[in-house]
């Protein structure tokens, strides 16, 4: 991993942005990557970082530091209930997978501790009912600064009952910035 001289930010409160959750959300157009076959052009990342890269696109670079928490969540662009009461075509991250940097393999270490899932569980998805989960997890305390990629899996609803289709989104990474606690 390479730093560039940019990742350091002056801070006045040294610790601030480590002690703020960063929400990393997705946000997908279900019609458009079903008729595609594919995410490209139907996803869309934002985050709450100041100092994030690539906002409003699939290839968000989230600003971050070791020990912060993250929250991915996602939401699809149609959310209006159709004329018989119930909602639209979901999706839903069902898997985070960090890569090497060229992305050609999987990472061999622990990125973030207790990446899960958070939220309702799919048993209780109602048709009149909507719902959404999220994933989180703390970037590991002792991580070395750096640019960490990584993919992004969903599972989409076809609007047929049981039927999903399965996207990666491999655009998006982590900044991991240079400390500055204990900075004068």
């Amino acid at each position: 991993m390479t730093l560039r001289p940019d990742d350091t930010i002056n801070n006045p409160f040294p610790g601030q942005l480590a002690s703020t959750q960063l929400n990393i959300v997705t946000l997908v157009d279900v019609a458009g990557t079903l008729a595609a076959g594919a995410l490209d052009g139907h996803a869309w990342m934002m985050d709450n970082s100041p100092d994030s890269r690539g906002k409003a696109s699939a290839g968000l670079e989230t600003a971050c530091r070791a020990g912060q928490v993250l929250n991915w969540l996602i939401y699809c662009a149609d959310t209006t209930r159709r004329p018989d009461g119930r909602w639209p075509p979901f999706a839903r991250i069902v898997n985070i997978v960090f890569l090497s940097e060229d992305r050609s393999s999987v990472f061999g270490v622990k990125i973030c501790a207790d990446l899960k899932i958070y939220g309702g569980p799919d048993a209780i998805r109602h048709p009149y009912t909507p719902s959404y989960q999220y994933w989180a997890g703390a970037v590991m305390p002792n991580l070395a600064p750096g640019l960490y990629p990584y993919r992004l899996v969903l599972e989409l609803e076809t609007g047929i009952p049981g039927e999903t289709r399965h996207h990666a989104l491999d655009g998006p990474a982590l900044r991991v910035l240079v400390s500055t606690y204990g900075a004068a």
